[in-house]
């Protein structure tokens, strides 16, 4: 059984082992989508135990004392329990998956999983303005790098178990394995690569089977096939577009400069949020928890355009608040309900402008819903796919693509600002990288390019010791001193020195039978590489990252077998730059 596992992470280091990688996607889907639908029974467990029914959504049905008392309670219970964690644990929601994924290789804490697991249910069921596909998001890739890391697993596969277990967890909540796949690729790790696509899409699909099984995801979003009545919508479509960009970058601006009271104590953030929300829900209820009672109320048309103007601004500043505290909730269904209701406005001016036009309103609050995402997100291209799957529908692609594509350049070129996690990192100070160098640094395993030619040597060299060296010169040699790694020395100066040994005092001689106890090369003059040690399972952005951290000139690659620790491999600057070279030319 080790053998056999040890087998497969070594097919795991090679980014094209297609199939090792499909049992991975697939065993991924299973465990993102189940974690989701138990999040998401969770919450609706919880919301019941204070009497709000529709799947911990209807809060307009409770009383008004009770709308602004229970919010305002749960953010207090909220902030007394994230003060006790350690500050590096209560980072959630996409964000820190993001953040993970580059800064510490695809290692994702358990502590931060719990804590958006138990932070979650407390938020949604007390309701808190936000969504719960973003803590899907989290969980969902959470459980796979925890499972991952516990195998030992190489650090390029858990960048791809990471993706793998973000379009899970959208494909168990939506029910769209196909939006889930690219908003992995698009917003999660920012790759298109077939290698990368097989596993996740075998993830998205898993995930999907196992929520229609026990019955998660949104039930409202089967929604009929739309259809453009005449090509005169289309300046109406393009407007929608802009409103929504606009609306989108308000939401990204609120985010991002709320982030700034990061510094201010957790317990009065999110009593701030809840407050805000409980006053804002005395008023205007549908502002509470997730919206998709609200939402499902646009797309049939069941409620004025203006009342629902008045839930998408009330929605707009405290999910966004909520959001840029810090609180364990999730952007992506505060963006669809905001999004709706300006879709519905849209679509009831439709109807006055083209009065002989048989319009369909519910295809604008569709297109608002997606262009509104697709900007919050910087998920164009995923939001215009979650169009054509939610509507069963390819004829409202081309309306859709335009509204999604003006909304992003509204908000990408009009207010200069990216996605709303993308802004939270940059508040940060974290750097994401996303250039095609550094996505072939993360997705390449050590082992896959390290000089394996190295022994470790005693820093004394004993006759011995020479001989059996000059059998096969290796190209490294490690020098330990009482089980302490010292530095590297090149086997073949090595070689050079202790064959024709010379000093300034003395005439040259060879290392003979007299010296028994051996040349200390500690004392020598030879050339020595300065070290950094890494497990076998990183990847040559960790190993990167190593050299610059240690000021080191060469990794150091260790393996652990029976407990012990063994040297496998070197890696030097020089290695990696022929490497990316290559495979550049290539």
């Amino acid at each position: 059984m080790f053998k056999r596992l040890l087998n497969y992470r070594q097919s795991l280091t090679r980014y094209e082992s297609a199939l090792a990688y499909a049992v991975l996607g697939i065993a991924a889907g299973l465990l993102s989508g189940s974690v989701v639908i138990l999040f998401e029974h969770a919450i609706d467990r919880a919301a019941l135990f204070w009497g709000v029914q529709g799947r911990a959504d209807d809060f307009e049905a409770l009383p008004s004392g009770f709308r602004f008392a229970l919010p305002v309670a749960g953010a207090l219970v909220l902030g007394v329990v994230f003060s006790l964690l350690r500050e590096e644990h209560r980072d959630s929601g996409i964000a820190h998956v993001i953040s993970r994924l580059y800064g510490r290789y695809g290692a994702l804490p358990w502590q931060n999983a719990l804590a958006q697991f138990g932070g979650g249910v407390i938020a949604l069921a007390t309701g808190q303005s936000g969504g719960r596909e973003g803590p899907g998001v989290h969980l969902g890739s959470a459980v796979t790098s925890l499972v991952g890391q516990r195998l030992s697993l190489p650090n390029n596969s858990l960048r791809i178990l990471i993706a793998c277990g973000s379009a899970g967890g959208i494909a168990a909540a939506f029910n769209t394995p196909l939006a889930g796949v690219i908003f992995a690729m698009e917003v999660i790790v920012s790759e298109y690569s077939v290698a990368g696509f097989v596993p996740v899409m075998l993830a998205a699909v898993t995930a999907a089977a196992k929520s229609k099984q026990f019955g998660g995801g949104v039930e409202i979003f089967e929604l009929g096939e739309f259809t453009l009545a005449s090509l005169s919508e289309l300046p109406l479509i393009l407007g929608l577009g802009v409103a929504c960009g606009i609306t989108g970058a308000l939401f990204v601006r609120i985010t991002s400069s709320t982030a700034m009271l990061g510094t201010w104590p957790v317990v009065l953030r999110f009593a701030l949020a809840g407050l805000l929300t409980g006053t804002i829900g005395l008023w205007i209820p549908e502002t509470l928890g997730l919206g998709y009672d609200t939402l499902e109320d646009a797309l049939f048309g069941r409620t004025v355009w203006s009342a629902l103007l008045l839930v998408a601004g009330a929605k707009l500043l405290t999910a966004a608040f909520s959001l840029g505290v810090g609180m364990p909730v999730g952007v992506i269904g505060p963006s669809l309900l905001i999004g709706a209701c300006i879709g519905s406005t849209a679509g009831a001016l439709a109807m006055l402008v083209f009065p002989s036009l048989t319009i369909d309103p519910g295809m604008y609050v569709t297109i608002g819903m997606a262009a509104t995402m697709g900007t919050t997100l910087g998920a164009p291209f995923a939001a215009s796919l979650a169009v054509i799957e939610l509507t069963q529908s390819t004829s409202v692609a081309m309306p859709a693509l335009l509204a999604i594509t003006a909304a992003h350049l509204t908000n990408l070129t009009g207010f200069k600002q990216l996605s709303a996690h993308r802004m939270i990192l940059r508040q940060r100070k974290q750097r994401v990288p996303d250039d095609p160098l550094n996505q072939l640094l993360h997705r390449t395993d050590v082992s896959s390019v390290f000089d394996g030619s190295v022994v470790v040597i005693s820093n004394r060299v004993t006759p011995a010791v020479g001989s059996s060296l000059a059998l096969q010169v290796p190209h490294w040699c490690l020098v330990r001193r009482e089980n302490e790694d010292l530095f590297l020395v090149s086997g073949t100066e090595l070689m050079d020195f202790i064959g024709v040994r010379a000093s300034n005092d003395e005439p040259r001689t060879s290392l003979n039978n007299d010296e028994a106890d051996g040349i200390d090369i500690t004392e020598s003059a030879l050339r020595r590489w300065s070290i950094a040690i890494a497990p076998e399972q990183a990847t040559l952005s960790q190993a990167l990252d190593l050299l610059r951290s240690k000021m080191a000139e060469a990794i150091c690659i260790y393996s652990t077998e029976s407990g012990k620790r063994v040297v496998r491999g070197v890696l030097t600057r020089e290695i990696i730059e022929r490497f990316t070279l290559k495979r550049i030319d290539d």
